[in-house]
């Protein structure tokens, strides 16, 4: 027996040579048949970029006053009103979560005749920060100057996300196996086989992207891509916010066998 060396690129040639390589392959791939014909094997990764459906912000309040207490108390109310203006919004109790608080002293600095500057305690500052999630995507440069108007001192995000990505994960598992038939037909008529018959499927890290993406990406498949979503609805006019796209993946690891 001798392998099949071929410098196929996507794609490794193998046959069988002994029994501790048939050990690395499946099951259902015998001695006799790895013998009669060579395996081809294909790495696959597949994506669908789509609009995200939810968002998340990161908002605080900060409030300072002579006394820790004081600054507690202050940054209390700040908050509060600020939690009211975040559910007048539609935003979920349970799309509301408390990151951060702290309290930390305020410090100025004396300038003294000698040079030089004198640290000296002038109160406290209390920071609190909420992490708050909305599917209303549409809506973001409202919900955001909402949340000014009420009195968040910070904004960080938002940070865009699926927030179901296993159809999307399904489809993109569709597209990469019908690729993998493709490719591995391809390699087999090349080496004057007319079909090829899955013998395994491994799949490697299913990932969701968090880049944003420029939308129209090209997705080679010979399967007709799915219609688009409908488009946000333009409830802000544009404002300060781009969703842009959301590109959510697998990577398949197909084997073949050649046959006749």
């Amino acid at each position: 027996m001798r392998f099949l060396n071929m410098p196929l690129a996507g794609a490794a040639l193998l046959a069988a040579a002994s029994s501790a390589q048939a050990q690395q392959l499946p099951a259902a791939a015998t001695l006799s048949e790895m013998a009669e014909t060579p395996l081809v094997r294909v790495n696959i990764a597949e994506s669908l970029r789509t609009p995200p459906d939810e968002a998340s912000l990161t908002v605080g309040t900060q409030a300072k006053a002579s006394t820790a207490k004081g600054a507690v108390a202050a940054s209390k109310a700040k908050t509060e009103k600020l939690l009211a203006a975040i559910r007048a919004a539609g935003i979920r109790d349970r799309d509301i979560q408390t990151q951060g608080l702290q309290l930390s002293p305020d410090y100025t600095y004396d300038r003294q005749p000698y040079g030089g500057a004198q640290q000296r305690l002038v109160g406290y500052i209390a920071n609190n920060s909420v992490v708050i999630k909305t599917r209303d995507v549409g809506s973001l440069t409202s919900l955001l100057d909402g949340l000014t108007e009420a009195g968040a001192d910070t904004v960080y995000g938002p940070n865009f996300s699926i927030s179901d990505p296993a159809p999307l994960r399904r489809e993109a598992r569709v597209r990469a196996m019908a690729r993998g038939v493709a490719e591995a037909t391809e390699y087999a008529r090349n080496n004057g086989y007319s079909k090829v018959r899955l013998l395994s499927v491994e799949e490697g890290t299913s990932y969701r992207g968090s880049d944003i993406v420029v939308t129209g990406g090209r997705i080679v498949s010979p399967m007709a891509p799915p219609p688009p979503p409908p488009p946000a609805p333009e409830r802000d006019g544009g404002g300060i916010v781009a969703p842009g796209q959301i590109e959510t993946a697998v990577q398949l690891n197909l084997l073949y066998r050649m046959e006749r």
